[in-house]
């Protein structure tokens, strides 16, 4: 499962990265064609990371309710998230992922709740989540370039 881990983290290095490189006003703008911005789309990572691993394996996540009822699947960008937000979200994306590796190494993944994703695929442990999770990484990382270019 480190493997997996360090797939996520180079994936967040690179939304970090852009989140470094935009303006308050530019993380939250949502372009003509679109229904998200940049800061949602990074916070949403880091959510369903937590939802996929944790949560489904009876775990406590390490982010709050609003966190998730803000961000989840199926929500859209809805207000402005202030600068103490993002700052959130940046520590989110490494603090979670520092604390999943040092859960995988006191191998507390021992249920998980059987999911199928919204692609069919079915997870069935939490090794499944973090491989699924790349993939979902991957596929919001290609929506945060293109929203880039539409800025």
């Amino acid at each position: 499962m480190k493997d997996q881990l360090e797939i996520t983290r180079t994936n967040r290095r690179l939304l970090n990265k852009i989140m470094d490189n935009y303006s308050l006003e530019d993380l939250n703008k949502v372009p003509e064609g679109f229904k998200n911005n940049l800061i949602w789309n990074i916070a949403h990572v880091v959510v369903t990371q937590q939802l996929l691993v944790y949560k489904l394996s009876g775990l406590p996540m390490m982010i709050d309710e609003e966190m998730v009822a803000k961000y989840r699947k199926g929500t859209k960008t809805e207000g402005f998230a202030d600068q103490e937000e993002v700052e959130k979200v940046k520590e989110l994306m490494f603090s979670t992922l520092d604390q999943t590796e040092k859960d995988i190494d006191a191998a507390i993944f021992k249920e998980y709740k059987e999911y199928p994703t919204s692609t069919g695929f079915v997870l069935k442990s939490a090794e499944d989540a973090m491989g699924f999770n790349n993939f979902h990484e991957g596929i919001h990382l290609g929506y945060v370039l293109a929203l880039k270019k539409s800025l």
